[in-house]
């Protein structure tokens, strides 16, 4: 089954996650897009830190709601729900690329 009692609406959370990354990586850009506005929005640095601060709280939302998706959807059990919850909950504390299943794939 692999979840699906959210809508898997989590994946939303990792896409906005993905996409607060792009803006603080391309804040200073000069270069344009097709429509010839810049990529870059030129936040000052404490919005950008304010970004920063986002990402991990994002990252252990999406952990949480994957967890507890695929526990109410019958696809884990309280047992293994706790222990997938804790290993992924440590694997946040290093950098990488998660899937949308929620593993790390890139360390």
């Amino acid at each position: 089954m692999s979840g699906g009692h959210f809508n898997y609406d989590q994946y939303r959370i990792s896409q906005i996650c993905e996409s607060i990354e792009s803006l603080i990586y391309n804040n200073d850009s000069e270069v344009v897009d097709t429509y010839g506005d810049k990529i870059g929005y030129g936040f000052s640095p404490e919005v950008i830190e304010k970004f920063k601060e986002a990402i991990p709280i994002l990252k252990k939302a999406y952990v949480y709601a994957q967890r507890i998706d695929w526990l109410v959807s019958g696809d884990d059990g309280e047992e293994s729900f706790h222990k997938r919850l804790k290993e992924d909950l440590n694997d946040l504390q290093w950098p990488g690329i998660f899937n949308y299943m929620g593993s790390v794939l890139i360390r």
